[in-house]
């Protein structure tokens, strides 16, 4: 069938077609067909609008049953208000907090100045079956003057959270960055409020990045598994990032904001940090079978080392239950620093100023120890002394930087005869 829009329709088709047989998408084709209402095809009022709302509508009650119709509306009113001086991404960061959390609404109880408390869940991270998928092909977003059709737009219980822009094969992915995206962002920009990520491609080659990202960081998604020979193509990218289970993986625990440099800038994580976290978090699910031995995390030099501690982390706190105490052990001051600075500037401190979680001496750590404080900054060398062996009825996870250099003296020792429960992780660039 012919399609009367200028796009590569054989990319987008075979796009579409993976998306709906393999990864179980409603995929349908929106290009002039869509008719706009509230009784239309997708609920949306205008081409203005981004949110589609009669897919939240349904998703809300099936994700919170005690919510009622009026706290529908507030939800979707409060979803759909912006300020038009708020920069692009403090709005994403503000909607994408909203996504993950949930939005937190006080309900009257009884007489008018009693409230509850309640949290609105808008995706269903456990689950992924009780959420809705829906790819539109082709859609039209009109902006404040101009109106632009998008080649697949991934929509979940009605939020637009993957952008993907297709050129012709032999075009440059460079030229959809330059001419298309960037044109976006500042035509459409409600496009861009709930987004999770871009994808950038023309088939065989495909670009991953996030919203205010340069295009030098944009990045390649090659792998599913470890090991495997990896490919560029759109294929492999959807298929890594778009099955269902692992869309909302990334968006619950692989997407963070970090202000530790004062720019806010929006990080993914990468392909390898997205299988090497998942293969750590694996191995601590077994951390008992395994002794707290939990491998060697290795990475290449500037490939995200800070970063994939700080998705590491987040994961297993959202993720198990209890309170673990993570120790973040390094053995120099300058990066004792820079890491609690970025686990900070990352959001994971809970808004605490980083020096309250840092053990300076022996004498402070053991004690930091046993009062099962989120996190604890410190250097390996404070593990200086002999001490009576700790064995809370919480867990405690190191997880110590550049581990060719600090792990395995006498130091190291000493910190297993502290921790005889604890469970190690290490990371590392690879040595020079």
């Amino acid at each position: 069938m012919k399609h009367n829009y200028t796009e590569n329709a054989l990319v987008q088709e075979r796009a579409g077609e993976l998306l709906s047989r393999e990864l179980g998408w409603r995929v349908e084709l929106a290009y002039n067909r869509e008719e706009l209402g509230e009784c239309g095809t997708y609920g949306r009022q205008s081409y203005k609008d981004v949110l589609l709302e009669r897919e939240l509508r349904e998703a809300l009650p099936r994700l919170n049953p005690w919510i009622t119709p009026d706290l529908t509306e507030m939800v979707l009113q409060d979803l759909k208000e912006n300020s038009i001086t708020t920069p692009l991404l403090e709005i994403n960061e503000i909607k994408f907090r909203h996504l993950r959390e949930g939005m937190k609404m006080l309900l009257r109880r009884g007489n008018k100045f009693k409230f509850d408390k309640h949290t609105v869940r808008l995706i269903d991270f456990e689950h992924p079956e009780n959420n809705s998928f829906l790819a539109l092909k082709a859609m039209w977003v009109q902006g404040e003057v101009y109106k632009r059709s998008i080649d697949i737009v991934c929509f979940v219980n009605g939020f637009p959270l993957v952008f993907v822009k297709l050129k012709k094969t032999k075009a440059d992915v460079w030229d959809a960055y330059t001419r298309n995206y960037r044109d976006y962002c500042e035509t459409i920009p409600q496009l861009f409020h709930f987004n999770a990520f871009i994808v950038l491609s023309n088939g065989l080659q495909s670009k991953v990045g996030t919203l205010g990202s340069r295009y030098k960081f944009f990045h390649e998604w090659k792998r599913l598994r470890e090991g495997d020979e990896g490919s560029t193509s759109l294929e492999t990218l959807l298929r890594g990032m778009c099955r269902k289970e692992n869309l909302l993986d990334l968006v619950e625990n692989f997407i963070i904001f970090d202000d530790s440099s004062g720019t806010p800038v929006k990080i993914l994580a990468g392909n390898h940090q997205y299988l090497g976290v998942n293969a750590a978090v694996e191995a601590y699910v077994h951390r008992r079978e395994l002794q707290g031995k939990l491998g060697v995390f290795w990475h290449t030099q500037g490939s995200g080392k800070s970063y994939s501690m700080v998705f590491l982390a987040r994961k297993i706190l959202r993720k198990f239950e209890g309170s673990p105490t993570i120790v973040v052990l390094t053995d120099r001051d300058v990066l004792k620093e820079q890491l609690s600075a970025t686990f900070a500037g990352c959001d994971l401190l809970f808004g605490v100023c980083p020096k309250v979680f840092m053990a300076e001496s022996g004498e402070d750590l053991y004690r930091s120890l046993t009062r099962n404080p989120s996190f604890i900054f410190t250097l390996i060398q404070n593990f200086n002394s002999d001490r009576e062996p700790l064995t809370p009825d919480y867990d405690i996870l190191i997880m110590s930087d550049e581990a060719y250099r600090s792990r395995y003296d006498i130091f190291a020792e000493q910190m297993r005869r502290w921790l005889p429960t604890a469970s190690f992780i290490s990371f590392t660039d690879t040595p020079r």
